[in-house]
Formats: C-alpha cells, structure tokens, sequence
C-alpha cells in the first residue's frame, strides 16, 4: 500500500469516528435572565400530546445529549410540522426552531448530539395538529 492510502485511509478512520456536537443552547442564551411569569400550560386538551422522549426531564445529564420529543395527533388530525415552535425559557425568549428545524417531523424531533450548557434549562414546545387545535409542553432539561 502506497502511503498516500494509508495517510488517507487513516483520515477517513479519524473523521468517522469523530461525531461533532450541535449547538442547542449557547452559554450565552443560558446566561439571561429566566423568564418571570407563570410556565403553566392549560389542562385538557384535544391537541396534539408532546412528550420529551430523551432526555428524561428533571434528571441529571451529561452534554453533549439527544434531545428526543414525540408527538401523536388525537382524533382526524395529523401533526402540522411547520406549526412547531420550540423555545428556551429566558428573557427574553429564544426561540430554537431554527436551529431544530432538520430534525423535525409529524412524528416529533430527533437532535442528536445537542450541546447544551450545564446548568437547569426550561423549555417550551408547541405544536398544533392540521385541525388547529394546540398544545404547548414546558419541561426542564438538566445538564451536569
């Protein structure tokens, strides 16, 4: 073997095993001020059931983490992508859909390797099925 394949067989080994983390929340963003007022959501609901998949909420992770939410419409309707909007809980409020935006779908959002900051973060996801009924969701994901 001539070593300009080794050289480029040993890169490309290097850059697989590689996996580079994606930014969710920037130490910037975590460093606002946390958002005054109630974080209540209203109780029952026909819209669409958002559920945080991975990570658990409230239970201590290590960044980078895959940031897994699932949604199921109710009834007739179908989940509207385009409805969901993801924020971060700060003043003022982050939005986060833009950088989501890839990893979502009808059936929920998979962001694999997101980094995120240590630290307590609140975040809140909406999303309204093809009938127009919501649903907003806040959790709290906690990064050690």
């Amino acid at each position: 073997m001539k070593l300009t394949q080794i050289l480029f067989l040993t890169s490309l080994m290097t850059a697989t095993s590689w996996v580079s983390a994606a930014p969710l929340i920037s130490a910037k963003e975590a460093a606002l001020p946390a958002a005054s007022g109630a974080l209540a959501t209203r109780g029952i609901s026909r819209g669409p059931s958002v559920k945080l998949v991975s990570p658990e909420a409230d239970t201590p992770v290590s960044s980078p983490l895959d940031f897994k939410v699932n949604f199921e419409a109710r009834g007739e309707g179908k989940i509207d992508p385009s409805s969901i909007k993801v924020v971060y809980m700060k003043s003022p409020f982050v939005d986060l859909t833009p950088r989501l935006k890839n990893s979502i779908s009808a059936s929920g959002i998979d962001f694999s390797k997101a980094d995120v900051p240590s630290g307590s973060h609140t975040i809140r996801v909406t999303a309204k099925d093809t009938d127009g009924r919501e649903t907003n969701t806040v959790f709290t994901l906690v990064v050690k």
